[in-house]
């Protein structure tokens, strides 16, 4: 299926075009980044916190950064839409979750462990999990397995092979990686790096 392409000029902007796309993405978050939409054809619901918005062609949506969502189709029916992902600072009152947070993004290959983390807090590992979801929109261990997905597209950009990127991005394998790309990003690395040349072609590059 090739009706996504990526592309991105530089670190800070990352475009993403949908063309007749009938894919949905199960809730994730955009860390650090502001999301922009704009629906070119077809209905597509985009599900912000509680709220279900129904986009149709000519709409725009805006998700903050750190806001769960998620895209669903309309009874299957292909959408297509420009979407911009914004690298923005975002600020956040708990030092610890902050910290814990750009660890995970910088290094989301290595282990946190959240009980010794929660100990030196004084407080227990279930409310710091709630406090790290309750500020990010997914628990650690979600949070740390959609960076590592982020890292491994990274990498991919970077022309790395797969076995390089399984390795690099901390994951046991390349079914592990194929299984958190699948789920995050609804398509394999394979498809993603398909995707990834048909986008600089389509910027000259």
């Amino acid at each position: 299926m090739n009706d996504i392409t990526y592309s991105k000029k530089n670190e800070e902007i990352e475009c993403v075009h949908y063309n007749n796309s009938t894919r949905s993405y199960k809730p994730h978050t955009h860390a650090g980044h502001l999301t922009v939409g704009y629906v070119e054809s077809g209905t597509v619901c985009i599900v912000i916190g509680q709220d279900n918005l129904i986009c149709r062609a000519g709409d725009e949506f805006r998700i903050e950064p750190n806001v769960l969502h998620e895209v669903k189709t309309i009874e299957n029916q292909p959408y297509s839409m420009l979407v911009l992902c914004i690298k923005t600072a975002t600020d956040y009152n708990d030092k610890l979750l902050k910290e814990l947070q750009n660890n995970i993004l910088e290094n989301p290959e290595n282990m946190y462990l959240i009980e010794e983390m929660a100990k030196d807090a004084g407080i227990s590992p279930y409310h710091m999990i709630r406090k790290f979801k309750h500020a990010f929109g997914l628990t650690p261990h979600q949070f740390q397995i959609q960076s590592k997905v982020r890292k491994a597209q990274k990498l991919l950009e970077e022309d790395k092979s797969i076995l390089e990127v399984t390795y690099e991005a901390g994951f046991c394998d390349q079914s592990h990686l194929d299984r958190c790309f699948q789920k995050v990003l609804g398509m394999k690395p394979t498809e993603y790096k398909a995707s990834l040349a048909k986008g600089w072609e389509e910027l000259g590059e």
